[in-house]
């Protein structure tokens, strides 16, 4: 074996590394977690830093890599080819291409590849200073390269500076989805996060108290028979209207009545509910739900009155309202976990009326539309076109759906059979 044909499979074999090298960096830095090499950028890592700013521009990182590496490939199989021709003729074309074949693929891209794709954060973490080497003295190469690929598809009428990759927003719910598992726990955590993006996107009269339900308190009645009334109402604010429930004029909170009983004595003569109740603050029911949160935050507030767009009033929100959006129903002495919700035996579900598809999903992960209504009665009313009668069944979203009970038009009570659990999929608990 002559020099010349040493130093030849010496220079093959490191060009295969070096292929090796261009293929596991692009895939290590693409399968990389943008997330947690911003956290550790954070906490001071030099080299998760260099990952940032490497794929801070992706074309031009891929085409650094990409011409890196058909360079080598190409250089490495003509090498091959001359040296296996002067072995064995012409037919040495046929080795070249069969032997280069078999190692480029196997070493230099199957190999390097599935290491990289199982331990992409450490491996782009050893390749980012060669790689950005690299990607910076190929730039001007690739922006010539780049800007004749955008020609070519401009002759076609595609404008690739207007592709993107994807929502940042859509992208979070899609890992929020993949964090799956039979634990409760697991459930929790992925209703959590779902919620607080949810945010941004859920009305406040889609989690109000509606007004039939707010307990509310007339001032034209007698002090002493409103005095009494608070003491025993299981809240801590109470709304104060005159004539009408739209005349609302302020809110009453318990504290500040207590103070004032004080302070007379506990004569309730001497009391006026109006001087001591705060001004009502009202907000149209299209205002979402972040940006109450935050006006709740700046205001010092926790409770709002909800008006429709011709003024009148529809419901109440409150701090706690919202808050329990994110984290699930916040129970207290006067709550029940899920309210209006009682699993049977038979597997099927008594639901209120006025229960909220939003909870539904929370709790029991269950996946029905929400966009035109925002209760179980409201869908059942949505999908029928008409006020169903009790005994009635529906099925609607692989769902079943039976009326239990109505007060004259309103559904208050519906059962509910969920559609039955994918082999290996774990029921709703």
């Amino acid at each position: 074996m002559t020099t010349g044909l040493l130093i030849s499979i010496f220079v093959i074999l490191l060009l295969l590394i070096l292929s090796a090298f261009f293929s596991g960096s692009e895939t290590a830095l693409t399968a990389a977690s943008t997330a947690r090499m911003h956290a550790a950028e954070k906490d001071g890592d030099k080299k998760a830093a260099l990952v940032n700013k490497i794929l801070s521009n992706k074309e031009r990182m891929i085409g650094g890599l990409l011409l890196g590496n058909n360079v080598v490939n190409i250089t490495a199989s003509s090498l091959a080819a001359g040296t296996l021709i002067s072995l064995f003729g012409e037919s040495g074309v046929f080795y070249a291409s069969l032997g280069m074949t078999i190692l480029v693929v196997i070493f230099s891209e199957v190999l390097p590849k599935t290491y990289a794709l199982h331990h992409a954060d450490s491996m782009a973490r050893i390749v980012s200073p060669i790689v950005y080497v690299v990607v910076v003295v190929c730039a001007p190469i690739t922006a010539v390269v780049t800007k004749i690929v955008r020609m070519s598809f401009g002759v076609f009428g595609v404008d690739v500076s207007k592709v993107q990759a994807g929502s940042h927003l859509e992208m979070l719910r899609g890992v929020i989805d993949m964090h799956t598992g039979p634990e409760e726990e697991v459930q929790k955590q992925r209703a959590m996060l779902r919620s607080v993006l949810d945010l941004a996107e859920v009305s406040v009269d889609e989690v109000m108290i509606h007004r039939k339900n707010v307990v509310m308190l007339d001032l034209d009645d007698p002090t002493d028979v409103l005095v009494d009334e608070i003491m025993k109402c299981p809240y801590s604010r109470i709304p104060l209207y005159r004539e009408s429930a739209d005349n609302i004029v302020g809110v009453i909170h318990t504290k500040w009545l207590m103070r004032e009983l004080r302070a007379v004595n506990g004569d309730v003569s001497q009391i006026n509910l109006e001087q001591i109740a705060s001004d009502p603050w009202f907000i149209p029911d299209t205002t979402i739900l972040y940006g109450q949160l935050q006006a709740f935050r700046d205001r010092g507030e926790h409770f709002a009155f909800i008006v429709d767009e011709y003024g009148s009033f529809e419901g109440i929100v409150t701090l706690e309202d919202i808050l329990e959006e994110i984290v699930g129903e916040i129970s207290d002495e006067h709550d029940m976990r899920i309210t209006g919700v009682r699993k049977q035996t038979n597997g099927t579900y008594l639901v209120n009326g006025d229960v909220t598809i939003r909870d539904l999903h929370r709790e029991l992960d269950w996946e029905l539309p929400d966009e035109d209504y925002t209760t179980v009665a409201g869908l059942l009313l949505y999908e029928t076109r008409q006020i169903p009668a009790i005994g009635q069944m529906f099925k609607f979203h692989d769902f079943t759906f039976e009326v239990t009970r109505r007060h004259r038009n309103q559904i208050t009570q519906v059962r509910i059979t969920p559609p039955a659990p994918e082999s290996g999929e774990a029921s709703p608990q």
